[in-house]
């Protein structure tokens, strides 16, 4: 059960419906009762992003096919993604929060934590605040939200997944009053971070539901993991058991970004067009400009230089990842550029690939870097952050290597795109 500290906190977990479908369907009025999700719909293999309620009732699901969701609803609408489109409300969504409370914090795109105990004095209790919420949001953005309310960030959550996304409504509170009634009850597969795999361990340990294991004293439950799952679940176990009782002392915060430790940028590819040594060449170099953009812009240089690759032939499958430290710490993409070409010829065993990766690591500061005698490193950091600057100001896509003119470049279109989706 909560602890008296926890009793005291007042946590939501509000999360937007159908996040994607929701911005297509305020952007568009004249899709309001029609079927709407949000994929590539011009690439039937491509994946559902998300669906509106509608579509959802016609059977179509997140993560299937356009292809089969279409077979399921003929009159289904597949807008393609914007994903800056997306990432603009859901940020403009973040300062309505903010105008409620200071303490936000993203869980994902469309999911954040509010500690709203300090505006309950002032705005009435925690329903009535999450009513306001939920109407500004909608006012503002289109977007539907619910609203999980807890005394800890684990049971707010549970109860947005589990309750407040099947109400009306889209409100509901948990707590001590009502844990044992509502969330015990429900399949052990329904607790936070429970997956699959797990849930077929504990249906072997007879704990069938939340409150199986609620119930249990940590000590008999951690006995029960032993025998199930080795030596080392002891900490397992009391997550579990901690999640089951809603006991959860994380405090909301505003940043949860930790000192930063590596730079990194991969690229799935399509196997059958990356055979030969000269096109994956020019898509290891596309990753090395990206990465070296990165660390320029954020003020960092790196000494160890990793590379990754997948290799199949349609019947094996083999990967490998090696790195090398460099004499000095860098962001120039020619020099990172020599030594991840190095690595990757080094130990590319002839198969096809279908997806290379590359980091740099052993992270510094670009303040002060070392000099040449045979080069004028100074003008070539100019040269670069000018570059990165017309790319910032123009897009991607305004200035960049004749390689990536190649058919085996894949910078243009990943110049439109974000996180692998359209803008």
């Amino acid at each position: 059960m909560a602890t008296d500290k926890q009793r005291e906190r007042t946590i939501m977990l509000i999360d937007g419906q159908s996040f994607y479908a929701s911005v297509e369907k305020a952007a568009h009025p004249e899709y309001r009762d029609k079927p709407v999700a949000v994929g590539d719909p011009e690439r039937r293999s491509g994946i559902i992003l998300a669906a509106c309620p509608i579509a959802k009732a016609r059977g179509v699901t997140t993560a299937e096919r356009v292809g089969e969701a279409i077979a399921k609803c003929s009159d289904l609408i597949v807008i393609r993604p914007r994903m800056q489109t997306y990432i603009t409300v859901s940020l403009l969504i973040t300062e309505i929060y903010e105008s409620f409370t200071d303490l936000v914090e993203p869980y994902s795109i469309d999911e954040q934590f509010l500690d709203v105990t300090g505006s309950l004095f002032s705005r009435g209790d925690a329903e009535y605040l999450a009513h306001q919420i939920q109407t500004k949001v909608l006012l503002s953005t289109g977007v539907w939200s619910r609203v999980g309310v807890g005394p800890s960030k684990i049971l707010a959550k549970m109860a947005t997944d589990n309750f407040a996304k099947k109400r009306p409504d889209g409100i509901f509170k948990l707590n001590d009053g009502n844990v044992e009634t509502d969330l015990w009850p429900l399949p052990v597969e329904q607790m936070f971070m429970v997956g699959s795999k797990m849930t077929h361990h504990f249906w072997r340990m007879g704990l069938r539901t939340i409150g199986d294991i609620a119930r249990l004293d940590l000590g008999d439950f951690k006995r029960k993991m032993r025998r199930e799952m080795g030596k080392q679940s002891d900490i397992q176990a009391e997550y579990y058991w901690q999640t089951a009782r809603g006991i959860d002392p994380s405090p909301v915060v505003t940043s949860v970004r930790g000192a930063l430790k590596s730079i990194s940028h991969g690229k799935a590819l399509r196997a059958s067009l990356y055979r030969k040594l000269a096109d994956i060449e020019v898509v290891l170099l596309e990753l090395v400009v990206e990465v070296c953009r990165r660390a320029r812009r954020l003020g960092k240089q790196g000494r160890v230089v990793s590379v990754g690759a997948v290799e199949t032939d349609g019947e094996r499958t083999l990967s490998f990842g090696r790195q090398i430290t460099l004499p000095h710490a860098t962001s120039l993409t020619h020099e990172m550029a020599v030594a991840v070409r190095q690595l990757f010829a080094q130990h590319w065993r002839g198969m096809p690939v279908s997806r290379l990766f590359i980091s740099l690591t052993q992270l510094s500061d670009d303040d002060t870097y070392q000099l040449t005698l045979f080069e004028d490193r100074t003008t070539v950091y100019n040269l670069e952050r000018a570059t990165d600057s017309i790319k910032d100001r123009f897009g991607d896509a305004a200035i960049m290597r004749a390689s990536s003119l190649l058919e085996s470049g894949v910078a243009r279109e990943r110049a439109a795109q974000i996180g692998g989706h359209y803008r």
